[in-house]
């Protein structure tokens, strides 16, 4: 078989070179990698002096994603913009740094750990579901104050209390501001009179004291903690038997209250809109939660015991995956993948808002709510790399566990509590950040049952 080059890919025409992509991606990267698209499977892009391809085919995904996972590192410039918010965290680090920590913190995200932390997780929610008053509800200040204080209590055993609102806008704050650095080749220093500086400025030192406080507190006191933080500071690298530094917890820290409190939060939005709109799936998942708790506070066990609400997450995270792009890898040495050579150092993009949404993988309304197709009886298999909420490979996601079943209680005492309704027809456009949220937000009218 003829071996095709990175050349022979088909690819849009290439004018000013690609400075109006990188303009449009500015404004909206999904729309260019979608336009992308309907050229094919694997098609090839030139951006300035860089080449990429787009893997659309769940095999070619899986292939480069999982088989050639030695030969890719993160795009540069991620990286960057993230080291300055979260530090040299498991997300950013690379070779044998990221494999020592990504070998430690494991330890920590087992199933098993996590359950630990389950009455935690409701203990937040509970408390924060008891505040809620009926009507019309801002669901991403909701969500947002719920996650921040389940990260908050997991995390340091302690709720966040009133830096809830604040902490929950410095991370959006953060997040809108890392999307925008990311297409600019340096970060201009943030001292500088640039627009956005100065709210990036203060949401940096806002989460940055609240996490300096927290760890000081407990560098102070003898009391052992059965939380995350207590975790990472007893973690022992199996073969070395060597502990994270004092940074590297820092930098965890960060990074789990920054990113594990915002996809989550995003998560849960999705689901409570596609919930108010679709009432007949609502009124399962409740009558689910309602046979198997009889009104009581869900446990971890009882998480896996909800398979039809667990269906509707999982869905919602396909119809409005967290992470709907920026799964870009660069190539380290040549590979070959699909009978096509590409060099090293080519970008290599996966993007899950597409594969999620394609109708060869997904036959039955690719863009409607259909949480059934997540049940263990459904009839068509999904192929494997066309759902990848958590990523793929090496780096999928660490707290995928954590994550599951946190929004999996939280959704269960949230349908215990209350009907949801839409507030107005239409359906809220998506907007990406680092993580694709409603514009404009998310309100819902939240009506008691009784």
């Amino acid at each position: 078989m003829t071996t095709l080059t990175l050349d022979d890919l088909p690819a849009h025409p290439v004018r000013w070179w690609g400075l109006p992509v990188l303009a449009a991606m500015r404004r909206d990267y999904l729309a260019v990698i979608a336009a992308q698209r309907p050229l094919g499977d694997f098609v090839a892009q030139r951006v300035l002096g860089e080449r990429a391809v787009d893997v659309f085919d769940p095999e070619l995904v899986r292939e480069v994603m999982v088989e050639h996972a030695d030969a890719l590192v993160r795009w540069e410039r991620g990286p960057e913009v993230f080291a300055e918010l979260m530090g040299q965290s498991v997300l950013v680090t690379e070779g044998a740094t990221w494999q020592r920590q990504r070998r430690m913190l494991m330890q920590a995200f087992t199933p098993r750990r996590v359950a630990g932390y389950a009455a935690l997780m409701t203990e937040a929610a509970v408390a924060g579901l008891a505040g809620v008053a009926a009507g019309e509800v801002a669901m991403d200040g909701l969500f947002s104050h719920l996650t921040m204080d389940v990260i908050s209590r997991t995390l340091f055993s302690r709720p966040i209390g009133a830096d809830t609102a604040a902490a929950a806008e410095a991370v959006q704050v953060l997040s809108e501001t890392a999307l925008a650095e990311m297409f600019w080749p340096v970060t201009l220093p943030d001292w500088l009179p640039l627009p956005g500086k100065a709210a990036k400025r203060r949401a940096n030192r806002l989460m940055h004291g609240l996490l300096r406080g927290h760890i000081a507190a407990r560098r102070g006191s003898a009391e052992p903690r059965a939380d995350l933080l207590g975790m990472l500071m007893g973690l022992r690298d199996e073969a070395t038997g060597e502990a994270l530094s004092p940074q590297e917890v820092y930098d965890q820290c960060m990074v789990s209250f920054q990113a594990g409190h915002e996809t989550s939060a995003t998560a849960l939005l999705w689901w409570s809109w596609l919930m108010a709109a679709h009432p007949e799936a609502q009124a399962r998942a409740r009558a689910e939660v309602d046979t198997l708790l009889a009104g009581r506070v869900p446990s971890a066990d009882d998480a896996g015991a909800l398979p039809f609400l667990g269906a509707t997450l999982k869905e919602a995270m396909r119809l409005y995956p967290p992470v709907a792009a920026m799964l870009t890898r660069r190539l380290t040495r040549e590979v070959t993948l699909g009978g096509v050579r590409l060099p090293a150092r080519t970008l290599v993009r996966v993007t899950p808002w597409l594969l999620h949404r394609d109708p060869r993988w997904w036959p039955r309304e690719p863009d409607g709510f259909r949480p059934e197709r997540f049940l263990p009886e459904a009839p068509d298999d999904i192929p494997r790399g066309a759902y990848i909420p958590f990523g793929l490979g090496p780096r999928v996601c660490l707290g995928q566990h954590f994550a599951m079943l946190e929004m999996t209680l939280i959704a269960a005492l949230v349908l215990q509590r209350f009907e949801l309704s839409p507030v107005g027809p239409a359906a809220p456009r998506p907007r990406m950040a680092v993580t694709l949220r409603p514009e404009g937000g998310l309100t819902l009218k939240l009506a008691p049952r009784r």
